[in-house]
């Protein structure tokens, strides 16, 4: 069974972006040969990426026109994109789902292959979060209080304990942090 892998970079505070979508240039903070190099092992690990539609549409933008070696994997992955306005998709290798996210989501974890990783999106990583669905958390943690911003992490009807599974610091000062969900509280 595939794993479903939600990665981001956040700031201390648990922003994932600032106050405006794509709001990213504090990545520039921590982005080095090591961030670089755990991004190419983690995609290599995977043959499928899933955005929600502001993620989507940015990443499409961004990386259809860009060049090296995180590049060619990025557009050479299998996407989907779920979303209910969007009409088509133009990035190379994406599929559009409309409905049925949870049952789409169930459906490709039974199936044989790599991982499935989930960029950014965190109105779609809160949906897959309400259903469980998400194995792991991988958490890149920018030392920056940004102050402000769009938080990763949205609001959800119970608590959810996670089991720490790694954590590698980088010479950048960020810590990658690897959870698994544990056990559901309900208050």
């Amino acid at each position: 069974m595939r794993k479903l892998i939600m990665w981001n970079l956040i700031t201390l505070d648990g922003f994932f972006e600032g106050l405006k979508s794509w709001e990213l240039d504090w990545h520039e903070y921590v982005w080095g040969k090591e961030l670089e190099r755990f991004s190419l092992e983690q995609l290599k690990r995977a043959d499928l990426l899933l955005f929600g539609r502001i993620t989507y549409q940015g990443m499409a933008d961004y990386w259809s026109s860009a060049a090296g070696k995180i590049a060619d994997l990025m557009n050479k992955i299998p996407k989907i994109v779920f979303s209910r306005t969007l009409k088509t998709v133009k990035w190379k290798n994406t599929r559009l789902i409309k409905n049925n996210i949870e049952e789409e989501i169930k459906a490709l974890k039974k199936q044989d292959g790599k991982n499935i990783l989930i960029f950014g999106s965190a109105n779609l990583s809160s949906t897959l979060m309400h259903s469980n669905l998400i194995d792991e958390y991988r958490l890149c943690i920018n030392p920056l209080i940004l102050g402000c911003g769009n938080p990763l992490f949205k609001p959800i009807p119970y608590r959810m304990k996670m089991k720490l599974l790694d954590a590698k610091p980088l010479k950048s000062g960020c810590i990658i942090l690897y959870y698994e969900p544990d056990k559901i509280i309900k208050p």
